[in-house]
């Protein structure tokens, strides 16, 4: 995190908002504002952009509300230390199960905003980086693709496939591609995926059955049996009792 300025990103739906913030960050320091966003997704994206320091995050936004823009950005390389600043109390306790610096009710005082800033300053790379690992699970994939960001819900992934350094993404629909670990996603959702081989992944729920194939090198193998697209995945001889635990 820079130590002369921090590179500051407001989101916040309400224009009066942002411009509190803007206003009394004019006050405070060390302190330049880098973007604004209006919704969630555009939080995610300029946060992709401008990677800032620190994010002052609204909760009740259009297209996605806070709370998931912090998991989003937990899986960031980089990840801004968030700052809340909303008019919901009830928040609070999630907010900091989500790690965030701080969590300001609207109106929002200089001394409580420039006491946040302050903690988010003293917030050691390292310790950003602690942060950005105690994550929880998220409910939507979000895809870089033509310079937006998509989001994909976890619940529409049908499979998931290691290929060199992406993972393809399979839905009914269509394919993406995304920079995660396979390791990382059967660990985030271990009741909602189930490892079929080495490079895949794929949702109990969409596993309709197995059949015995022959293989490429003219061996009998267990493949995946898909609801809804004709796509079957092999199972490698290590995964084999998951034929005996998903198709009883």
């Amino acid at each position: 995190m820079n130590e002369a300025v921090l590179n500051i990103l407001i989101a916040d739906d309400e224009t009066p908002a942002r411009n509190r913030l803007r206003e009394l960050l004019a006050d405070i320091p060390g302190t330049r504002i880098v973007g604004e966003a209006w919704t969630g997704l555009d939080a995610i994206a300029l946060c992709e952009e401008n990677r800032p320091d620190v994010l002052l995050l609204d909760i009740r936004m259009p297209q996605m509300d806070g709370m998931e823009v912090a998991l989003h950005l937990q899986k960031m390389e980089h990840p801004p230390a968030i700052i809340f600043a909303t008019a919901f109390e009830a928040h609070a306790v999630q907010a900091f199960d989500l790690n965030a610096i701080d969590y300001l009710l609207k109106p929002i005082r200089l001394e409580r905003l420039a006491n946040a800033l302050k903690k988010a300053r003293a917030l050691l790379p390292a310790q950003m980086e602690q942060l950005r690992q105690l994550r929880s699970a998220r409910t939507h994939l979000s895809i870089s693709e033509r310079g937006r960001v998509l989001l994909v819900p976890v619940a529409q992934v049908v499979y998931l496939r290691a290929e060199l350094k992406y993972l393809t993404v399979r839905t009914v629909e269509r394919e993406y591609l995304i920079e995660e670990s396979l390791t990382q996603i059967e660990q985030e959702f271990p009741e909602r995926f189930v490892r079929l081989h080495r490079n895949c992944l794929a949702a109990r729920s969409s596993i309709r059955g197995f059949e015995r194939r022959h293989g490429a090198d003219g061996e009998m193998r267990w493949v995946a049996l898909l609801n809804e697209i004709e796509d079957t995945l092999p199972v490698s001889r290590r995964q084999q009792h998951i034929v005996r635990e998903l198709g009883d």
